[in-house]
């Protein structure tokens, strides 16, 4: 039956994020309105509490935060968050004090080992780490980061740039971050760690390609209106595709810091039609799914439910350029590759992407590595195959706690299967 239906999303993790970092250096304190409110932004306001920032909740829609001088002794606990993990160690690097980062036993694993080298090289005198610089490790502030100019290859994560970024209006010489390698992924992230920052005050130049520069200052506390979620809006998006049906994310700003543009142009080569208007962003379906050949490292966090729609599609599919999310909180292109064979699609897994061509599914437990966009991907196939479950549909508590709830009154409950 083809889906009809407005849905009000929470505020953008990658917004609510920076949003909390940058407030927590401000002079003044900031108000966000309609913040994300889950596992990973509730460990990035607890990472901040244990430097001394005061992060409190004023009512169901808005946080405070008023910035205090950072200082440990502090326990940080980043759970699998990429944003608690590379944000808050830059700026832990301004505390006085010690203060140790720790994860979920997958969050070990991510490369943590070029931005420990490029804040050893900025000025950060002692951090204790293992040999492959991984999780556990502590950083010991002096109070002060002497900054400068650091090279750093980010082709693993725009979120190790964007998390020197954050802090360094603060290091006594600002910040020159030049990246060296191949092209950092997920640029628009980047664009709207800059945006951002000069809404605080910060002058940030990005005018040269692959470098950035901040100079040393002060940001400003201000309020800052949260935008509704666009990756978590994919799944809804690709039901309006799966069936026929028309699927309206309200709330929706008329100008936005994340990837609408690039949302739009790869829903509509699959077959949508995409609109703005005042009820907000719609697509809607067109009774047809069309395979696709795209470099996706710009949205990379739209692989899974791209992949899910392509099972689906009247073609084969070619996804590249998403190398980087075999960091994310899973190996997402193996487990991907994995899981939708298993279902019986026809699917070849390369370092970067995957070869995707459809053939008849049928239902299983589609394993969910406990990373959310994998229950995003089961769900959208489990509109038109019978028998789809997860193992685990908790683990979208990370970045979208109502999704359950969300996606049980578009399309129905999403089957639980093995305990997860």
């Amino acid at each position: 039956m083809p889906v009809n239906t407005d849905v009000r999303l929470p505020g953008s993790k990658s917004i609510t994020a920076r949003a909390l970092v940058i407030a927590a250096a401000s002079v003044g304190p900031s108000t966000l309105h309609a913040p994300l409110r889950a596992r990973d932004t509730e460990l990035m306001a607890a990472g901040l509490r244990a430097m001394g920032a005061h992060v409190s909740t004023m009512d169901d829609e808005r946080w405070e935060v008023r910035p205090r001088p950072l200082h440990g002794p502090a326990h940080i606990n980043a759970g699998l968050a990429g944003t608690v993990m590379r944000f808050l160690p830059p700026l832990a690097a301004l505390a006085n004090g010690e203060v140790t980062f720790d994860g979920d036993e997958y969050a070990r694993k991510r490369p943590m080992g070029p931005l420990l080298k490029a804040l050893r090289e900025l000025g950060v005198s002692r951090i204790d780490a293992s040999e492959t610089d991984g999780m556990p490790f502590t950083i010991y502030g002096e109070g002060r980061v002497r900054g400068g100019e650091v090279v750093v290859d980010a082709s693993k994560s725009s979120q190790l740039v964007s998390g020197l970024l954050l802090s360094g209006a603060d290091y006594d010489e600002g910040l020159i971050v030049r990246h060296v390698g191949k092209p950092v992924p997920s640029a628009p992230h980047l664009r709207m760690t800059v945006q951002m920052l000069r809404a605080a005050g910060a002058a940030v130049d990005d005018s040269v390609a692959d470098l950035w520069q901040v100079a040393p200052g002060r940001l400003m506390g201000r309020a800052w209106q949260i935008e509704p979620d666009l990756s978590g809006a994919a799944p809804f998006f690709a039901a309006a595709l799966v069936t026929g049906g028309r699927v309206t994310l309200t709330g929706w700003p008329t100008s936005s810091v994340q990837p609408v543009d690039r949302v739009r142009e790869l829903f509509t080569a699959m077959g949508a039609k995409v609109t703005r208007g005042e009820a907000g962003l719609t697509v809607a379906g067109t009774g047809q799914i069309h395979g696709i050949d795209a470099t996706l490292g710009d949205v990379g966090e739209l692989t899974p439910v791209i992949a899910a729609l392509a099972t689906l599609a009247d073609g084969p599919s070619n996804i590249r350029g998403v190398g980087h999310i075999r960091h994310h909180e899973t190996d997402r292109i193996s487990a991907l590759a994995h899981e939708l064979s298993a279902l019986g699609a026809d699917i070849t897994e390369h370092e970067d992407g995957l070869t995707i061509k459809p053939r008849p599914l049928s239902g299983a437990v589609f394993q969910t590595y406990a990373d959310h966009r994998m229950v995003h991907a089961a769900s959208v196939i489990g509109l038109r195959v019978p028998g789809v479950s997860v193992d685990d549909v908790s683990c979208t508590s990370k970045t979208l706690p109502s999704f359950p709830s969300l996606w049980e009154s578009l399309a129905g409950k999403p089957e639980s299967g093995a305990e997860g």
